[in-house]
Order: C-alpha cells, then structure tokens, then sequence
C-alpha cells in the first residue's frame, strides 16, 4: 500500500503508517495559532508556502504523543501491525454501490475522521469494521483478523460504538447504562464492573451525582458523554463514532470535541469519526479520509487536505478553510 501524505489517486490504495495520535496541548488553541499565522510547518503555512510536509508538521505536538506513557501510541516496532485494514472493500445494496474499492489501513491509536456528502457510505464503511455490515467484496481486518471469520459477539467487546444522538436505555440509570457491557463481561463481578464506571465516568468528567438519573433527566450534553462513557466501557481497542455530536447546539458540541481529544490524547484509543463538518474533521483527525460516491478519494493529513487536494470534490471541501487560513 502506497503512503497518501501528498496527492491521492481516487481508486488507490492508502496507508496511514506517518499518522499519529495527539498530545500534549489541545489542538483548539494550535488551530488558532494556525490560522494567526506562525511557523513554516502551520496550517496557514501550509496553505501559504507549501510547509508542512506531515501531520507533525501541521501539528508538531502530535509527534511527541509516541512516547506518552501508558498509551496504546507508545513507541512501536518498525512495522507495527494496523488497528484496521480494508483490503479492496465493496458494498453494494440492490443495485447501488455503497462503498466502492476501497483500500486503506489504519494504524494503531490514530484518530481519522471519515467526511463526505450525505449518502456517500461513510456510515457503511464504519458498519464494516464491527460487522454489522459485511462487504460483498474485499475484507476488513481488525488487528489482523477478518471480521468474516471472527465471532461477532468477541469482535465487538473490543470495538465501541457511539452514534448520533442519546440511544441509551430510557429504563436504566445512568449507572446502569455505562456498567451494562462490563457487567456483562465480568462475569457478576460487581467491584469490577462499578471500578469501571468510576474509572470512564472519570475520564468522560461526568459527574457522580447524575449517576442515578434516568437518560430522560439528563441534558443533551451529559446524554451523549454518558453514550461515550457507555462505548468506551469495556475499555475497547478502537472506538467507532458516528456523528455523535451532531444532534447537540454548537457550545455543548464545541465542549464535547474537546473531551473526545482529552480522550484520545489519555487513552491512545483507535477512533473513526465520522462527520458532516469540514471543520470538525480537520480539527479532530490525525488523517482525514474524504469520501466521494463510495469511494475513498483522499486520505491524509489535514495540513495535505488543505494544501493538495485530490480531486474537484475535496477541493470544493475545503476551499473556504484554505482561503481562511491563507488570510
């Protein structure tokens, strides 16, 4: 598979081998440094002068996240194997092409938000990865097994799945809703299971006194986190999200994309996010893919989306952000 940090080809093949996690500041405030101008190796640089030859580049900080202790984005082996892998994926529903070739790995604790017109099998594409959707041609793997040959049931208490909206159990606590999986797997061992809701509840910034609220005494905000905190549970190794912030207003969604990167940075977690929004996918992904009538059209750093757009469609993407940061 060829590396894709410069132009893509359409219907070719992407690796995200220099991809890596974020670390250390949020990247809400490198943005703004970004489009106030700085360094060669800024977004506003990129667009200017051609600098910024990598997601570290773009974002600097993101290259010392490697060595973050603790976290899944440790320093790896020359050729660590890959979170997930799509090897020439189609999907088609009746006569219509859902995903269409697709071909691309994803590394390990990488965060790659997935953007593109309604339609264009961005949630297809995500479905594959925890096989509730199986291609017709090509395969996924997930950490070097098929999910054609993997039990459903093990495959995906190591993939979590947040998605659009609060799709938590209207007759259970907040409790509840986040120890329901890890009750589940630990086997009625309840210390277990409540250190694990402390522990996501915690990390989500939840705080304790709504955890014997029902989902209809929470606000949307707290809804959706307590969603993640219920994904994220059983401490899996990739987290699938699907336009998980879009039902709340633009405060609470400025907030939650905060504490998805807190998250990511704490964690090192695997995360695909999909999403409707130009800025909300270069601001969350290390590697954005951009897909275009079931294709994957473009899969790179944002900094690379941003300069060297693969096709008219990407371009059009993202012409106000270039003219935004070139200011």
């Amino acid at each position: 598979m060829e590396n894709s940090s410069a132009h893509m080809r359409p219907t070719g093949s992407f690796d995200s081998g220099d991809s890596v996690a974020s670390a250390q500041d949020d990247k809400g405030r490198r943005f703004d440094a970004c489009a106030r101008g700085g360094s060669g190796s800024s977004l506003a640089s990129c667009i200017r002068d051609g600098g910024g030859e990598s997601v570290a580049g773009c974002h600097p900080e993101r290259s010392a996240q490697r060595g973050v202790e603790g976290s899944r984005a440790a320093p790896a082996p020359a050729s660590p194997e890959p979170a997930v892998v799509f090897e020439h994926v189609t999907k088609r529903f009746g006569d219509a092409i859902a995903v269409d070739d697709v071909d691309l790995r994803i590394d390990d604790g990488a965060f790659v938000a997935i953007i593109g017109s309604s339609g264009c099998g961005k949630t297809t594409l995500l479905k594959t990865v925890n096989a509730l959707v199986m291609p017709d041609e090509g395969r996924v793997l997930v950490h070097g097994q098929a999910t054609s040959s993997a039990d459903p049931i093990e495959l995906r208490r190591n993939i979590g799945y947040a998605i659009q909206g609060s799709v938590l159990f209207p007759h259970l606590t907040v409790e509840q809703n986040i120890a329901y999986v890890p009750t589940l797997l630990n086997s009625g061992d309840k210390d277990r299971t409540e250190a694990a809701v402390a522990k996501w509840m915690d990390i989500i910034g939840l705080p304790r006194d709504i955890m014997d609220r029902y989902p209809a005494e929470l606000s949307g905000g707290q809804a959706q986190r307590v969603g993640i905190a219920r994904a994220l549970a059983a401490s899996p190794d990739v987290l699938l999200a699907d336009e998980p912030f879009s039902a709340v207003d633009a405060i609470t969604r400025a907030s939650l994309q905060d504490e998805i990167k807190r998250i990511h940075r704490q964690t090192g977690i695997t995360v695909l996010f999909v999403t409707h929004d130009i800025d909300e996918a270069l601001d969350l992904g290390d590697k954005v893919l951009v897909m275009e009538a079931g294709r994957a059209v473009q899969f790179a750093p944002p900094c690379d989306i941003l300069r060297a757009p693969a096709t008219a469609f990407v371009d059009r993407l993202v012409t106000r952000k270039r003219t935004v940061y070139a200011r």
